[in-house]
């Protein structure tokens, strides 16, 4: 819309001061003309903006014309400047109005603070990602989160640990986004449970609405939820090694390994039983898979036939080598 684009101006040439023509159009996404335009309307509107021509020249607001963000200490700018936009925001479409939100807020702060920015934004970086994790597709958050914002039940299809399907209506409580994987926090047949969002096969939004219950508290619950997972036992694979990963293992499963090669009795082929401590299943399944054929699960029996089945799937792919 115009009126945001203007303001989105507005609050650009507060907090950068004078820009070009160019550089502005490239930041709102738009052409010289448009900028052009947008600079008489905001004139019109009674915005003293300007636009001087020549090498040193472009678009700028009198110095006079700003607001102040007072009361912010050095330490809380740089706290401020810090901020990104997380990828699960993104993903949940809100970016845009974080974005411009954090743009309003560098444009009230006083000139002396606003200095701050580069300065900060150039020296610190965070990252929620993990390395080896991209963004898990989740087609189906923007109706789940609908539900959340209005308390409305939802339907959902979804997959379970060991690729079962449901379906349920459910009532659906909270999201939550952790190391940038979404979970909905949802209630069913008063228990209330936790699934991730990538899981969610389907979704659909119901008219009726159901009352939240009072006593819930999302950070209290999933603290709790959290050391719950944390308290569980890892799961544990028994399985068979070739000599080769004798020296790796050590790296990735611990000391715990490391005792358990020392003491081991190699077959005829040189391989030996252990016992491995994954976080989880999929987890499980990734690391066995990327050790290829210099392991074989014995138990648990889903995991064998599941990393069985993932290999089957890749060979069939390289019929002819």
């Amino acid at each position: 819309m115009r009126a945001d684009r203007l303001l989105s101006m507005m609050f650009i040439l507060q907090s950068r001061g004078k820009m070009t023509a160019k550089d502005l159009a490239e930041k709102l996404e738009v052409s010289l003309r448009t900028v052009y335009r947008d600079v008489d309307a905001l004139g019109i509107a009674g915005v003293p903006v300007y636009a001087e021509k020549g090498p040193h020249g472009g678009i700028a607001l009198l110095e006079e014309f700003r607001t102040s963000l007072t009361g912010l200490t050095p330490g809380e700018t740089r706290a401020l400047f810090m901020l990104r936009i997380p990828d699960p925001l993104t993903q949940l479409g809100v970016a845009g109005e974080l974005n411009s939100a954090l743009l309003k807020l560098s444009a009230a702060l006083p000139a002396s603070r606003r200095e701050d920015e580069e300065h900060t934004r150039n020296r610190f970086h965070l990252d929620a990602a993990w390395w080896s994790k991209g963004n898990e597709p989740v087609p189906f958050l923007q109706q789940v989160h609908e539900a959340v914002w209005h308390d409305q039940l939802l339907f959902i299809h979804y997959r379970t640990f060991f690729g079962t399907e449901f379906e349920l209506v459910i009532q659906p409580l909270a999201l939550v986004a952790k190391a940038s994987v979404w979970y909905l926090v949802y209630m069913h047949n008063d228990h209330t449970r936790v699934i991730r969002v990538s899981d969610i096969l389907h979704a659909v939004m119901q008219p009726e609405k159901f009352a939240r219950p009072r006593s819930f508290d999302l950070q209290k619950f999933w603290k709790s939820y959290c050391e719950e997972i944390a308290s569980r036992p890892p799961l544990m694979a028994d399985v068979k090694v070739s000599t080769e990963l004798f020296p790796i293992l050590p790296r990735y499963f611990g000391n715990q390994v490391r005792k358990q090669l020392s003491a081991a009795v190699k077959d005829e082929h040189g391989w030996c039983r252990l016992s491995l401590p994954f976080d989880d299943f999929f987890t499980a399944r990734e690391r066995i898979l990327a050790f290829g054929n210099a392991i074989e699960v014995i138990s648990p029996l889903p995991l064998r036939e599941s990393v069985a089945d993932f290999a089957r799937h890749t060979a069939a792919l390289y019929p002819q080598l």
